[in-house]
């Protein structure tokens, strides 16, 4: 695209923290890099590039979701940010007096009249503008829009190469590197987002012990539990995005690896909290007070976490500890894994996955993991 010239639209496609936003700022910068030689684009060291990897290019516009609902809206005069006022900025000449780029992040959160707005400009985008769309999934865009658009699917990153992103960094010292890229599952977005947080890790290895702790607590203790877990990653999701945002401000000129962090902040990608030790303590942050928006982000959370979890279980089942994404609770996870039926354990694995389908829709937060708390697999026989 960079030497053979980028088509009017282009849609990213992939999971949250796997870097869609970086490779659309690397696209901007080389779009607009100075190098004489194409070959060398984006170089990192000329003028546009610095200004792009410092957010500053005055012919790169973004576009990201505002409000509690999470999304990207139409916009316009007295509204918040949105396609529209997108649209009036490319409809001007560019400052630099050569290319332009819109990167529109979370696209997947386009309403319906944000994604009709689009519409248009995608049929006749300005000359010399590349619209860059970044999604963590296609389906909710709409079909007119996804086929004006060259799409291109960013997969999983290796461990190795999270783990050397985190050392080139400084993010994290070796040892920690290997953990971080061992539970970001493929993603080096969220591997810069734990280790900005050592805290917030503290908290998710904590919460994983108490989903273990789960599987055998009597049904009551199992919903009293599940809330108390929910209630704690709210408090958490609510407490360290600034810090995200703050740590990953002074990113390099070129943005290649830092704005991945970004990404994971701006997608509300927040690592979850712990449960607290008693009723009395989770009932100060109870889930049904928090607004609809962290309910559901502190939900989104707790499943993530409940996968990777359940998963390391039934690897643990089938001899392949080697293979679990958390070293640091492979002893209780190997303890439960000998006490509870491995099909119990793979059906719940489906059963999460369509937990989370429902979570994307209008279900409650709160009924989701009542649910899964009291289909969470039991022992069969006691511990040793």
């Amino acid at each position: 695209m960079i030497r053979g010239g980028a088509p009017g639209a282009v849609l990213l496609v992939g999971p949250s923290g796997i870097g869609k936003t970086t490779l659309a700022q690397d696209l901007a910068a080389g779009l607009l890099c100075e190098a004489a030689d194409a070959t060398a684009r984006p170089d990192g060291t000329c003028r546009a590039c610095r200004l792009v990897g410092h957010g500053t290019h005055p012919d790169v516009h973004r576009l990201a979701p505002e409000g509690p609902g999470r999304q990207v809206v139409i916009g316009g005069p007295g509204k918040p940010r949105g396609v529209r006022d997108l649209i009036a900025e490319l409809a001007l000449l560019p400052v630099e007096g050569g290319a332009r780029v819109a990167i529109i992040e979370a696209a997947h959160r386009l309403n319906e009249d944000a994604q009709a707005a689009l519409l248009k400009t995608l049929e006749e985008p300005p000359s010399g503008t590349t619209i860059i769309l970044c999604a963590d999934a296609e389906e909710p865009i709409l079909p007119t829009i996804r086929s004006r658009c060259a799409r291109i699917r960013l997969g999983p990153v290796g461990v190795r190469d999270i783990e050397a992103i985190l050392i080139e960094l400084e993010a994290a010292d070796a040892p920690l590197g290997a953990r971080l890229a061992r539970i970001a599952d493929g993603r080096p977005g969220l591997a810069l987002a734990w280790a900005r947080q050592p805290d917030a890790l503290r908290d998710r290895d904590q919460l994983g012990r108490s989903l273990l702790d789960l599987a055998a607590q009597r049904p009551s203790d199992r919903l009293a539990g599940i809330r108390a877990i929910a209630a704690a990653a709210i408090a958490l999701a609510g407490g360290t995005g600034s810090a995200s945002a703050g740590a990953s401000a002074g990113a390099p000129p070129r943005p290649r690896r830092g704005a991945a962090a970004t990404e994971a902040v701006e997608t509300s990608e927040t690592p979850p909290g712990t449960a607290a030790d008693d009723g009395r303590d989770s009932e100060a942050v109870a889930p049904a007070k928090a607004p609809a928006t962290e309910r559901r982000r502190s939900a989104e959370a707790v499943l993530s976490l409940w996968t990777d979890v359940t998963r390391d279980l039934a690897l643990c089942q089938m001899g392949l500890e080697g293979s679990v994404r958390d070293l640091v609770r492979l002893d209780e996870t190997k303890a439960l894994a000998g006490r509870v039926d491995p099909e119990g354990v793979a059906a719940f694995l489906d059963r999460i996955g369509r937990a989370t389908v429902l979570l994307a829709t209008n279900v409650s937060p709160e009924l989701v993991l009542d649910d899964l708390a009291l289909a969470w697999p039991r022992p069969d026989h006691p511990a040793a």
